[in-house]
């Protein structure tokens, strides 16, 4: 089973938003509003083979996960 390659969607010190491959140097997307950067990070994510989309809220907790690609053990009912 691959790993999952896992970027975080958090808001950076000036006020804009990023998202950021965990253990990254540097951000992947870097966004006015959190809206654009959870967007442009899930594009990202969505061209990996298995990946997940971490969100954390603006005081920087967490808030949400997706999970693309791959097969997920434990898949959402509904």
């Amino acid at each position: 089973m691959s790993t999952r390659k896992k970027y975080h969607v958090t808001q950076r010190e000036d006020g804009t938003w990023q998202g950021k491959a965990q253990g990254g140097q540097r951000a992947s997307v870097i966004a006015d509003t959190k809206k654009e950067a959870m967007a442009d990070t899930i594009r990202i994510a969505k061209n990996k083979p298995s990946s997940q989309v971490i969100i954390h809220k603006q005081d920087g907790k967490f808030q949400e996960e997706r999970t693309y690609g791959g097969k997920d053990p434990y898949p959402p009912k509904g």
